[in-house]
């Protein structure tokens, strides 16, 4: 008897590098709350610092700690339809039939797909980093794209 139940569906996203950015995120925050508190009690001779000024730090630090937020964005959608995926800021959906292989090389960052017209696209939310939950979520990529393929008509044998 064989199982021919289809692949469960994959999620992913960067776990350390959301991680790392929140605290990078805070640390900005922190650092430019500091600055705004102390503006005030600098002493310059060319330039007088108001509580606008002290607003102005604190919102740049609020600014450029989003910033650092919006890199942790990558995510990785797969089910038995096609594959989602979001690297910082751009969006693709693709069917399973345009994708020819899941790549993940020993050395490679990230996790890529190898599309049939030979483009490879990263896939920026399954990093290297996270270990065993990269792997975790190539392995369920590669099973998606294995049943999808599954369905494909077979290509008449060479001749020679």
């Amino acid at each position: 008897m064989t199982d021919t139940a289809a692949p469960a569906p994959v999620s992913a996203v960067p776990r350390l590098m959301r991680l790392v950015c929140a605290v990078l995120g805070t640390v900005v925050v922190v650092v430019m709350l500091l600055v705004a508190v102390r503006l005030k009690g600098t002493t310059n001779t060319v330039v007088t610092y108001r509580t606008s000024d002290q607003v102005a730090m604190v919102g740049i630090g609020l600014v450029l700690a989003a910033g650092i937020l919006f890199l942790g964005r990558s995510r990785v959608d797969a089910d038995a339809d096609g594959i989602r995926f979001r690297n910082v800021a751009l969006g693709h959906a693709l069917p399973w039939t345009a994708v020819r292989a899941v790549a993940f090389e020993r050395k490679s960052p990230w996790a890529s797909l190898i599309l049939e017209n030979n483009d490879e696209v990263a896939l920026v939310a399954i990093q290297a980093f996270d270990g065993e939950r990269a792997v975790t979520a190539v392995e369920g990529l590669r099973a998606l794209h294995a049943a999808a393929r599954a369905k494909d008509p077979k290509k008449p044998p060479l001749l020679y």
